[in-house]
């Protein structure tokens, strides 16, 4: 009986350092989390470099062109923005719709294009039934020159088998995921590839958001019931309102000439640019903010100074640029209709002028339809002209007269009036290594961690063998005792 007690306790003891073991482990299994959503992000694709070659070539003498914000990255890459859509971190289901569209015409003839293609919304699901690229398409055939309306089209199928998207967090990037162009696709591009044709690896990035926890609302508090306090019959009448209006706050957003984006950043430039004192990059153009100053409703004359500096750089030979031209602290004035677009210029042109001249008058525009809506005064993509001044800061690499990007701003005239959000690019990409050519690409950030499971298993495994050592030799025991 003494044996068959130890063994009773012994064996209770084991079992307790069991539980115990994994009382220990489990919490730090991760719990799955719950569906959550894609907020900000940016999608980077160039499609197929010899299409955009043909459409600009001297068969096709055409063009390409921009639509709802969408940019350019390097010249011949387009990006998209503004990614909303699903997570669900415990299948790895993602789907980003984006923002902003691209425009494809050539052979013109007569007014018209044998090759008009429109792609916008893009949108790039991922689930157990593989990975693609969709989008709204409007094409015309090239030989029937039938067009076809489709909306939200699988362009492209994307080479994700293998990568693993469950449990990511933060910010998701997949770097040069490969394209093949599906049946659907071959029919958006009018024909001029078969399915099955790679196109260009595409790179996405996007901010992933956990879902929020319900939240009670609390009841409304109820406001104390309250007199208000007798009018003396000889109060003053209020002063008349002041006819200048002062603001301090306010956007201005200008892409100053995407060619000159493109150039700056291309194969001949290879070089950059420098966001500085609250500039802010929108993509397609750049941000600078805040504002201040005044405005006239009586006679529309407006004096709007803007704060933030970018600073463009190329053509490096050691430690020296042949390209530094820095544009700060903008400024708008309209007067009798017409606007003028100011910024302080240093740096150097591509022709090795020095320069540091402050409200230099860059561009022109038509300010005539500008009109106080909503607490703002807003103008969005006035057609900008280059000034004889303007052409001398950029180096004569423009003549006075070209048309520039679109000027677009807004000034708080009330306070409380919300100025235009940016376009949204998400949070800022970390550097990740380029993808292998096949089969998978490369995804960074968010990275899942290892299970405990198979310590715990281990563990457990071990106590249950000591356990069974443990009893076995006490059974011996008590045999031969």
């Amino acid at each position: 009986m003494p044996v068959s007690r130890r063994l009773r306790r012994l064996a209770a003891t084991l079992v307790a350092a069991i539980a115990a073991l994994l009382l220990v482990a489990l919490p730090s299994v991760p719990a799955l989390a719950a569906p959550g959503t894609v907020s900000g992000g940016r999608l980077d694709w160039g499609l197929k470099q010899s299409f955009l070659t043909y459409v600009t070539g001297p068969i096709a003498k055409g063009s390409w062109g921009l639509t709802g914000g969408a940019a350019t990255v390097g010249g011949n890459t387009f990006r998209f923005h503004s990614a909303t859509g699903t997570y669900d971190p415990e299948s790895g289901a993602l789907t980003a719709a984006f923002s902003g569209g691209v425009t494809f015409k050539g052979h013109e003839a007569n007014g018209s294009y044998g090759l008009d293609l429109k792609l916008s919304r893009f949108t790039l699901k991922a689930g157990g039934s593989g990975a693609g690229l969709y989008a709204d398409v409007s094409s015309k055939a090239k030989d029937t020159g039938v067009v076809t309306n489709a909306t939200q089209a699988k362009l492209v199928d994307l080479g994700l088998d293998g990568l693993d998207l469950r449990g990511r967090s933060g910010t998701l990037t997949l770097s040069n995921v490969p394209t093949v162009m599906t049946s659907s696709g071959a029919v958006a591009f009018g024909n001029f590839y078969p399915a099955g044709t790679a196109l260009d690896p595409l790179t996405v990035s996007v901010d992933l958001k956990a879902a929020a926890a319900p939240t009670t609302a609390a009841p409304p508090a109820t406001a104390p019931t309250t007199t208000p306090p007798p009018v003396a019959a000889d109060t003053p009448s209020a002063p008349p309102a002041v006819s200048r209006t002062e603001f301090a706050k306010g956007a201005l957003d200008w892409g100053v000439r995407r060619t000159f984006r493109d150039y700056v950043t291309g194969t001949i430039a290879r070089g950059d640019w420098q966001l500085a004192d609250g500039a802010a990059d929108g993509g397609a153009f750049f941000r600078w903010t805040p504002a201040k100053g005044s405005y006239d409703p009586a006679t529309g004359a407006l004096t709007a100074a803007f704060t933030g500096a970018v600073r463009f750089r190329g053509l490096q030979t050691g430690d020296a640029y042949g390209l530094d031209l820095s544009l700060t602290n903008p400024a708008v004035q309209v007067a009798g209709g017409k606007g003028t677009l100011l910024a302080d210029v240093t740096g150097k042109t591509t022709g090795g002028a020095a320069q540091q001249i402050q409200a230099v008058p860059l561009g022109s525009f038509d300010a005539a339809a500008l009109k106080p809506e909503g607490g703002l005064l807003k103008a969005t993509e006035l057609p900008l002209l280059l000034t004889e001044d303007g052409a001398r800061a950029f180096g004569g690499l423009y003549p006075a007269g070209t048309a520039m990007d679109p000027l677009s701003f807004a000034v708080a005239l009330d306070p409380a009036a919300a100025l235009p959000p940016l376009p949204d690019l998400g949070s800022t990409r970390t550097a990740t290594p380029a993808a292998p050519v096949a089969p998978a690409p490369v995804a960074a950030v968010g990275g899942r961690g290892s299970s405990p499971w198979p310590w715990i298993a281990v563990g457990g495994g071990v106590l249950a063998a000591g356990t069974a050592v443990a009893v076995t030799r006490l059974v011996r025991r008590r045999r031969i005792v």
